[in-house]
């Protein structure tokens, strides 16, 4: 396992999964910045791979930065069941957040749609425009949600 870094760092480590996720262990947080179309199916792909690591990793905050989606094509119904299929999926689970980061004000719309449907569960979810703002609602450092580290890869 390679050295893991210090809490007063922002360096991450890499994990497989769909697009660019980066995990910082002294912050309990994940990162995902997805690239391309965001659609049904990377929305799944995404739903999955969070199925599969809460399954194994204890409870872990999420930053989703949606600034390199180039467009946005889910479909509404798909958002509503994919929400209910989380909130399900999250039953009893320890709280924890995830914060939505989108420039773009239709990627906001539905990570404010996304906010709204997962109320009530044990994911916080804030749909957010401003990167300081999402990291001082996670309180993390500005500098983790805006990565120039160069991650450990995993082995």
């Amino acid at each position: 396992m390679p050295d893991e870094p210090t809490a007063s760092s922002p360096a991450s480590r890499v994990l497989p999964g769909p697009g660019d996720l980066r995990h910082y262990p002294p912050h309990n947080l994940v990162t995902w910045q997805p690239d391309g179309v965001l659609d049904d199916r990377l929305v799944d792909k995404m739903g999955e791979w969070l199925c599969d690591i809460e399954r194994t990793a204890s409870p872990f905050d999420r930053f989703v930065d949606l600034t390199r989606i180039t467009e946005v094509a889910v479909r509404t119904n798909h958002l509503f069941d994919f929400a209910r299929t989380r909130a399900r999926q999250l039953t009893g689970a320890a709280p924890m957040k995830s914060a939505v980061l989108s420039e773009d004000w239709v990627g906001f719309g539905i990570a404010r749609m996304y906010e709204s449907l997962m109320e009530g569960t044990p994911i916080e979810v804030r749909a957010f425009r401003d990167p300081t703002k999402a990291a001082a609602w996670l309180d993390v450092p500005i500098e983790i949600l805006t990565p120039g580290d160069k991650p450990a890869r995993p082995n």
